[in-house]
Order: structure tokens, then sequence, then C-alpha cells
């Protein structure tokens, strides 16, 4: 069976709307959740692919998020594996710089409603064209530049990069399909969260255009698994178990 780790950042942000999406195709995840004080595990071998969640603080907070060095060491080893790896939001970032890109923590907030525009870059990505005028929701704190050679495939209304591919076997989206008018309401309920002050109208948006939501995350799921070809389950390491011999 396939299965993906999930790194997720916060209590309120998993894979949501995708969650399905995933299970439709007989696709198994795992949840690591460094945000609860656990280790995280830095193992590339046992899963076909990697998903970094979104978070609720910038991609360089080494004191809100002191397990980024394990992150950063997992990226590291499921790229040495060569292994699909899809980041969103705070995931995204944290690939982005992996890449070569600068993160920074402004603006702090970056919480909007936006479409997409695929670009010449993205002009025959799988996702650009899936995305392309859809209406999406961004939310991620802090930022990243991109490296310089790297083209955005998708950009938002004022041209900043939404979804970029450092690698054949790599997505990192500022868009969230996962989200969940729930999720939101989750995050605001959440102690001492980090909040936009948009956050109200964010959710009220959310709630209006959940069936259109849905659609998008449906297309947005369907593209990453054909453009990483995540149906294909790969070669994963033995697990050895050690038995002591009786005399």
């Amino acid at each position: 069976m396939k299965r993906f780790m999930v790194v997720q950042h916060s209590y309120a942000e998993f894979l949501g709307m995708l969650e399905k999406q995933l299970e439709s195709r007989n696709i198994g995840f795992q949840y690591q959740r460094p945000f609860l004080g656990n280790d995280l595990s830095t193992s590339a071998g046992q899963f076909d692919a990697l998903w970094l969640l979104g978070g609720a603080y910038p991609a360089n907070d080494e004191l809100a998020c002191p397990w980024l060095a394990q992150e950063r060491q997992l990226i590291v080893n499921f790229k040495k594996m060569q292994r699909p790896m899809v980041g969103i939001g705070f995931g995204a970032l944290l690939l982005v710089e992996y890449a070569g890109g600068v993160v920074s923590d402004e603006p702090y907030f970056n919480t909007y409603w936006t479409t997409c525009h695929k670009t010449a870059a993205g002009e025959h990505d799988v996702l650009a064209n899936a995305v392309d005028g859809k209406r999406v929701l961004v939310m991620v704190n802090g930022s990243a530049s991109l490296p310089e050679g790297m083209e955005p495939l998708v950009v938002d209304d004022e041209g900043r990069w939404l979804a970029v591919r450092p690698d054949e076997n790599t997505y990192a989206m500022l868009c969230r399909p996962e989200i969940k008018p729930g999720m939101i309401e989750d995050m605001m309920m959440e102690d001492n969260r980090p909040l936009p002050d948009n956050i109200v109208d964010i959710l009220a948006q959310a709630r209006e255009y959940w069936p259109v939501n849905q659609k998008v995350a449906a297309d947005i799921s369907f593209a990453l698994v054909a453009a990483l070809d995540l149906m294909t389950e790969r070669r994963k390491m033995p697990v050895f178990s050690l038995n002591v011999a009786e005399k």
C-alpha cells in the first residue's frame, strides 16, 4: 500500500479536504506532529512521498518551531531517496528555502483570497493548468523569495508567486486547498495563535464558496497525483526485527 508521511505543524492544520482525495486512491498517510514536542522522524525509506503542511508561524521562527532543523534534514533525506514532496503554506516556504530561496518573517501575515494565473513557465504544467483562473485561499505567515533561475508556475492577482516546482519531484504552493471552514474556526480557537485582522472575513468567504472550494481541492489533488506519479509505490527499505536466539 502507498504510504505518505505528513508533517503537521499545528492542531488545526491537517490534510483536511485532501484526506478524502488520498483515501479514495488507496493512499495511506502517517502524521508526524513535532509541535507537540515529539521528535520528528527523519526516515524517508518507509514512505512513498512527503507532505509538509501549513503552520502558525513563519518558517524561520526557530523559537516557536524548535524542530526546524529536523524538518530540514527530513527534506534532505527525501530528496536523496528521490521521493515526491509537496509543501503547502509553511511547508512550501521550507521547500523553497531548501532550493536556495530566502525565508523572511515579513510580511508576517499573507492571508487573502485571490485568482490563480499560470505563467509562461507553467504553460504545460499539470498543476498550473488545473488552477488557472480558479479562486484560492492563500494563508502563510512570512514569505520566501525564489532563488535565481526559479520561475513561478502560478502567480496571484498582484503577480506574486503561488506555486513553483523546484525539481521534477517537488511542488511548493502558498494556496491552501486543504482548508475547510471548520479548520479556520479551530485556528481562531487555538491558544496564543497569531491571527491576521481579516480572519473573520476569510472564514465568511470560505463558508460562502465551500462547494466551489471542494471542486478546486479535488482538481489540485488530481493534478499533484498525476504530475508527481503519486499512484506509483516506491521501493521501501526493509524493516529488520532482531530476535535473540535462545541457546
